[in-house]
């Protein structure tokens, strides 16, 4: 009868070899990206309606304030950007409890038209940053009606297909 053996040899129960799968399995998950699309994630949540003359743009910003947040547009590119930082204190019976909250986020979009001076307008209320894009007028979709007459089309006269000799002066 054999007595189990302490130290195995077997790679599957190596110390040192579990250890290194577990510090590999954290660094992916650590590289991998949150699946929620909060602030912390780096993307805000953008809601984005067309109208006849203007884009209407909402992004959820919860927990940042207005000073926060910054809208720029380089041509056709509109970009969001800014931080959050938040910071809450709680001191109840014997407990003190002090959170953090703090991260950059960024989101850009190339709209279909160049807006011209002053075409933007940013609101900023509850947590939602409202912006509207006023198209300019050569974007802007006009729908032109067509007249719908009766009967068959006129057919081509053979005189009107002619073309007519150049006269000669005399």
């Amino acid at each position: 009868m054999s007595l189990p053996r302490l130290w195995t040899t077997s790679q599957e129960l190596d110390p040192f070899r579990v250890m290194r799968r577990e510090m590999e399995n954290a660094f992916r998950a650590f590289d991998q990206k949150p699946p929620s699309p909060g602030i912390g994630a780096g993307v805000p949540a953008i809601n984005v309606a067309e109208t006849k003359d203007a884009f209407e743009l909402t992004a959820e910003l919860p927990g940042v304030d207005e000073k926060d947040i910054k809208v720029s547009l380089d041509a056709n590119q509109l970009v969001i950007s800014g931080e959050k930082k938040a910071e809450s204190t709680k001191e109840e019976k014997d407990w003190h409890v002090e959170e953090r909250s703090y991260g950059s986020f960024y989101r850009s979009m190339s709209l279909p038209f160049e807006p011209e001076e002053g075409a933007v307008e940013a609101h900023f209320d509850k947590g939602v940053l409202h912006l509207t894009i006023k198209k300019p007028a050569k974007a802007v979709k006009t729908t032109k009606t067509i007249n719908i007459k009766t009967g068959a089309p006129p057919s081509p006269s053979p005189a009107s297909e002619k073309v007519a000799a150049p006269s000669k002066a005399a």
